[in-house]
């Protein structure tokens, strides 16, 4: 016999075994996501969606953030940032998706473009929200805008209470697990007080907006003068967002901290995900 013909009789004899695996056979992965729609106190850069996503969910939960900068509950969809989204939570491969939904911040008046009618255009736009992340067979969590860090008289400026409590009734018209960040974040800047809550900004204030903070009101920087801003060591590339002192956008601690609230809230209000989520 020829050496090419006798080792293609040993394969021959030998496929049988090579093709038998004794191992049982794997458990299918069970997996859900969740997606984040909204503005820039959600969003990769200013929000607390990134500290969210990479410290607060297991590896069988995806966590995709699709909430971007300037963008209110119009001009998301306007522009088709909410076309996006709708996809996303079509993929398949997940059992289940989740939607966390928050705006307000943009709707207020004022924003050329995107300022949305707090009776009718605001709670509409929520409306469409809810119906088409469930049509779309996801489930959908409506959040309250985060709060501002502004102090008058050592009080919080609430200027954003009408747009939560519109977010609370949609919540509880339709009957939509409801994250209550504005609440949660209120009581905690109150007692943090005005200097304290400035170290949650994504850069240090100047030494004029903190001497005004320990009197117990915040301010703009004073007109003239340089606004704080990244040391230049941490300028970003270009193309990139300057970062800046302000009270309504996070960096890193404050990403952190209001991340921790809104994985508390969410596995309260969400009790299937509690398994998923990190503390």
């Amino acid at each position: 016999m020829k050496p090419s013909t006798a080792l293609l009789c040993l394969c021959l004899f030998a496929a049988p075994a090579l093709a038998q695996d004794p191992r049982p056979p794997a458990t299918p992965v069970r997996a859900d996501k969740i997606v984040l729609v909204g503005d820039s106190t959600t969003a990769v850069q200013g929000g607390w969606g990134p500290s969210f996503c990479a410290r607060h969910v297991t590896s069988f939960l995806s966590c995709v953030n699709l909430a971007r900068g300037g963008r209110s509950s119009y001009s998301y969809r306007a522009e088709g940032s909410w076309e996006i989204a709708l996809a996303e939570m079509r993929t398949d491969g997940y059992d289940d998706v989740w939607v966390l939904v928050q705006f307000g911040h943009n709707d207020q008046p004022g924003k050329p473009g995107r300022s949305t009618d707090l009776e009718r255009e605001f709670p509409a736009n929520l409306r469409g929200y809810v119906d088409e992340i469930r049509a779309a067979g996801a489930h959908p969590v409506l959040v309250t805008p985060l709060i501002r860090r502004q102090f008058e008289g050592g009080r919080l400026v609430d200027d954003l209470a009408p747009w939560a409590e519109a977010v609370r009734a949609i919540a509880a018209d339709m009957d939509v697990p409801l994250l209550d960040l504005h609440a949660r974040s209120t009581a905690a800047v109150q007692a943090l007080g005005p200097v304290q809550a400035m170290r949650f900004a994504q850069v240090p204030p100047s030494a004029a907006l903190v001497a005004a903070a320990q009197g117990g009101t915040t301010i703009d920087e004073p007109a003239g003068a340089a606004p704080a801003a990244a040391p230049a060591s941490a300028t970003p590339p270009l193309a990139q967002t300057k970062l800046s002192f302000d009270y309504t956008h996070l960096g890193d601690d404050g990403a952190d901290f209001f991340a921790a609230i809104v994985v508390d809230e969410l596995s309260r209000v969400v009790p299937a995900l509690r398994g998923r989520l990190i503390p």
